[in-house]
């Protein structure tokens, strides 16, 4: 890569990195894991970069790189024992935001898979029309899902007490 794609690539990771993995943590629900993935997901973009089309937002194909790694990543966790969650639901007392939105990522996480793409990218702030070139969902049907999507959250939270 010349100077100019490296200069390129360090804009992107620095744009895209974050969002990236609060995607991986939706659909890992761990910190470690979803670095990984973050990390895997950027260096396909490096050695794939010069060689992209814009056919699409890059936005778009950086989140889709991301998407097949995580659904990668959990056809391997499915052969292997179920990990305990990160902190006990059942404690008493007043949850820290940080402890919400562990909770959250893990309730992410138990949604289906097309579900936790289109929740992670709608909490990325990424537009409807966006999301559906992603999943290969038409705009309506997005909408739709991500509305069934918000229901379904607030739900287990209104059941585990986290809304008053």
């Amino acid at each position: 890569m010349t100077a100019t794609e490296t200069t390129d690539f360090e804009a992107i990771y620095n744009q895209y990195a974050p969002q990236i993995f609060r995607v991986c943590m939706g659909y890992t629900n761990d910190a470690e894991q979803a670095k990984d993935l973050v990390q895997e997901t950027f260096i396909s973009v490096w050695k794939n970069l010069a060689t992209f089309r814009h056919q699409s937002q890059i936005s778009t194909w950086i989140f889709r790189i991301a998407t097949n790694n995580c659904l990668r990543a959990l056809e391997v966790a499915k052969r292997m024992p179920p990990a305990e969650l990160p902190f006990n639901m059942a404690e008493a007392g007043e949850e820290s935001s940080e402890e919400k939105l562990k909770f959250l990522y893990q309730c992410i996480a138990e949604l289906e898979e097309t579900e936790r793409i289109i929740i992670s990218l709608t909490l990325e702030d990424l537009p409807q029309a966006e999301i559906a070139a992603i999943v290969g969902l038409s705009n309506g049907n997005v909408r739709i899902k991500v509305h069934r999507i918000k229901e379904k959250l607030a739900k287990k939270f209104k059941l585990n007490g986290q809304f008053n």
